[in-house]
């Protein structure tokens, strides 16, 4: 599993990431062993992964929805209303949708091993959201780019500012400095039902751009695990590939329905992709586009990896398993601190730190409890307000 918050860059150098012992749980969840994040894959590696092919070969009609029936944050058009028909297919529906997403393209400044420094090229997708250039699309596309560039649909490329990012749902905006670019159509995503008709539109394997696959939503709320943040996603077997991170998932009207994210890969898995619901996305877009930050996040204020296999803890010469710490604010806390528990919380892995941590608002004092050198020491802390 490649991981793509700020654990990504140490893992990627330092050691081989493996999978995390299966548990046991209560509701159906997908395993985060074969679950792969469309990264923005680097030039220098090229893009991994391949589609999954599951076009369908025909599909039934659906009934346009008319403007005043959507409740749409910016106040847009239906783009699909505007073939006039009662009804609309795929391709009626395709050629509206396709102008709402772009291309982007990053590049990161990498200090390799030796303390040389390089350049990495990588690729996603993004959508509009109004017609002024404001861009939505993945944090994952866009985390430690020192460029970013966006390719419109009729090829016109602008560089990008960032305006904001949240790893916890994997957001992040951008703006260009455009106007009269066709913005998306938001839709509901809490009124999809299972079997509905989905189009994503993207740009795999960063080379690819406007491309469109269909198919059906395969389950609602598909709770998975990705670098330790547990997150309610959208499953579809719409062919999902790297590069098409942070582009657009759309229902049969055109309406914006999630922002894809990940993918599961593997050789015996076909036709499992997912995305972020936009009705979990809308009030993190709001956030990120008034304050360049979502309020009320919990900033813990230290930079932890996880050391879930035998094989990572042999990689970093460790003898436990656990999450460590690898820097912090407080100097009561070590790089290399094992953190063992939260109030008096047992914590095993990412996932249960971030878990319980979600429990607690800015304001909080927690006490973390860490394993240093067979010596347990607590620590409270009082949790401030993330700003960026």
């Amino acid at each position: 599993m490649i991981e793509h918050n700020q654990y990504e860059q140490l893992r990627l150098t330092e050691a081989p990431v493996s999978k995390k012992p299966r548990r046991k749980r209560k509701t159906p969840k997908v395993s985060a062993a074969v679950l792969v994040i469309c990264v923005a894959a680097s030039s220098l590696f090229g893009f991994a992964g391949g589609a999954a092919a599951n076009m369908m070969q025909s599909h039934k009609e659906s009934p346009v929805l008319t403007a005043a029936e959507i409740d749409d944050l910016y106040n847009i058009v239906n783009l699909a209303a505007a073939t006039g028909n009662s009804y609309v297919t795929i391709a009626d529906t395709s050629a509206a949708i396709k102008q709402t997403v772009v291309e982007i393209s990053t590049e990161t400044v990498v200090t390799n091993s030796r303390m040389r420094q390089y350049i990495t090229g990588g690729a996603g997708s993004g959508v509009i959201i109004t017609a002024d250039g404001y861009i939505v699309t993945n944090n994952h596309v866009i985390e430690n780019a020192s460029s970013i560039t966006v390719t419109l649909p009729n090829g016109q490329k602008y560089p990008a500012v960032l305006k904001g990012t949240d790893s916890q749902t994997d957001l992040a905006l951008i703006k260009i400095d455009a106007k009269n670019l066709t913005p998306a159509v938001f839709g509901d995503s809490s009124k999809l039902v299972v079997g509905e008709l989905d189009i994503a539109v993207g740009n795999p394997l960063g080379e690819l751009g406007g491309t469109v696959t269909s198919g059906i939503i395969s389950a609602l709320d598909r709770e998975i695990t990705i670098d330790g943040q547990s997150m309610s996603l959208l499953q579809t077997d719409a062919s999902i590939s790297p590069g098409n991170s942070g582009g657009g998932l759309f229902n049969i009207n055109g309406q914006l329905i999630g922002i894809v994210n990940a993918k599961s890969s593997g050789s015996n898995i076909e036709g499992i992709g997912f995305a972020i619901p936009i009705n979990t996305a809308k009030p993190i877009i709001n956030d990120l586009m008034e304050y360049g930050y979502v309020r009320g996040r919990v900033d813990i204020g230290l930079t932890m990896v996880d050391i879930p296999s035998v094989q990572v803890a042999m990689w970093y010469r460790l003898n436990q398993l656990g999450v460590y710490i690898t820097k912090s604010v407080y100097p009561e806390l070590q790089n290399g601190d094992r953190i063992t528990s939260v109030d008096g919380k047992a914590i095993t892995y990412l996932d249960s730190f971030n878990a319980t941590i979600k429990s607690y608002k800015v304001g909080d004092t927690v006490k973390i409890t860490v394993d240093r050198n067979g010596r347990a020491i607590t620590v409270p802390i009082t949790l401030n307000e993330q700003r960026k």
